[in-house]
């Protein structure tokens, strides 16, 4: 048998930055989990929030960052209830830390066949002076990565 006809999808990691961006992948994780009748994982990662100590606006770092993991929980409810038929078996997550080490760390121990992914996301300038998290995602994963253009963003050849 050679290694096409032995590729096998069980889970699949889908990440969300909660943009149009990153929504244009969902698509091609649904296909794919059909398909393969997949699981599909789909998974937000939170940054660390760095406010200085002078400035805590009343609420402590630790209430800010509560508040803003339950409003990304309650966020990856409303993408898969929106966005992803009954019959797709999924689930949603929330880690913390640098997006692309998660990502993939996550895929790892989640045993992940496939992460689906957009090309683009809410990195705006960073992306140039840092790179994509897609693209060091692709750069690092052990397991097969598929990049998604959203089809509004229009490709300029250099």
């Amino acid at each position: 048998m050679s290694s096409a006809e032995s590729f096998e999808i069980n889970r699949i990691l889908v990440t969300t930055d909660f943009s149009g961006f990153s929504r244009a992948a969902f698509p091609q994780a649904i296909a794919m989990a059909r398909k393969f009748d997949a699981d599909i994982l789909l998974v937000h990662v939170i940054q660390p929030i760095i406010t200085p100590s002078e400035y805590t606006w009343g609420v402590q770092p630790v209430e800010l960052q509560r508040e803003h993991e339950q409003h990304c929980l309650n966020a990856i409810e409303k993408l898969i209830a929106d966005h992803f038929p009954r019959d797709i078996k999924i689930k949603g997550r929330i880690i913390h830390g640098l997006p692309f080490k998660e990502i993939i760390t996550l895929s790892r121990s989640e045993a992940v066949d496939l992460i689906v992914m957009a090309t683009h996301g809410l990195s705006g300038l960073s992306h140039i002076i840092f790179g994509s998290t897609a693209e060091k995602v692709v750069r690092k994963s052990s397991c097969p990565v598929m990049v998604v253009r959203d089809p509004a963003h229009q490709f300029q050849m250099p």
